[in-house]
């Protein structure tokens, strides 16, 4: 399944010259994996639909020196963290800097605790409740819609 992801980043032309490519195990279920570019760092998931709520759901938590689950730390976190959406006959994919995921509580800080999963809404979702709506709003400028 990882093949997929990063089929998709390259054959789409979204990312060009991966390469020092680290699948990460423990989120498999998710294609999860780190990566280099043209010397910027990446990390690249795949959403999931959720079938009760509108959006798709993704992860966002690796293992400490303790084997325990914790939200990503803003300080060792690539440059870049990338979720691939596909559904059905739409595609799409968000491009969020380090920066903004920490400003929106979702990277570890001293300051916060983060997030270890967050739901996200491609432009295509609508009907969504006023919270997912304020979600959208912060989310659609990192978002760009592809073909399959």
């Amino acid at each position: 399944m990882i093949n997929q992801s990063i089929e998709y980043l390259t054959s789409e032309a979204l990312i060009l010259g991966i390469s020092d490519i680290e699948l990460e195990t423990q989120n498999a279920d998710y294609e999860g994996f780190c990566f280099q570019a043209d010397g910027v760092s990446y990390r690249s998931r795949l959403a999931k639909k959720t079938p009760k709520k509108n959006g798709y759901f993704v992860v966002f938590w690796e293992k400490n020196e303790s084997n325990t689950n914790q939200a990503y730390v803003y300080e060792t976190s690539p440059t870049f963290i990338i979720i691939i959406v596909k559904d059905k006959h739409q595609c799409g994919y968000f491009k969020f800097p380090k920066e903004v995921l920490l400003k929106q509580g979702i990277l570890r800080s001293q300051e916060k605790a983060g997030k270890m999963g967050i739901r996200i809404y491609p432009t295509w979702e609508k009907e969504l409740n006023s919270s997912a709506q304020k979600t959208q709003k912060w989310q659609a400028p990192y978002f760009k819609q592809t073909s399959i």
